[in-house]
């Protein structure tokens, strides 16, 4: 990993930093129980096993 020579300035830090933009989620259609839902790719087996509630999506 890099490692910077010098220590950096607070201002330089935050202007660096509020370049960063998470992504959105990538949904995923899945059908359950007949309807075709997105959800996240993460959930999907979740979904499919009936753990959690898909009407939330």
């Amino acid at each position: 990993m890099a490692v910077p020579k010098r220590r950096m300035s607070r201002a330089n830090t935050h202007a660096r930093r509020s370049q960063w933009k998470a992504d959105n989620v990538a949904l995923q259609t899945v059908k359950i129980d007949g309807k075709e839902v997105q959800i996240p790719r993460r959930l999907v087996k979740a979904a499919q096993l009936g753990l959690i509630d898909v009407e939330q999506f």
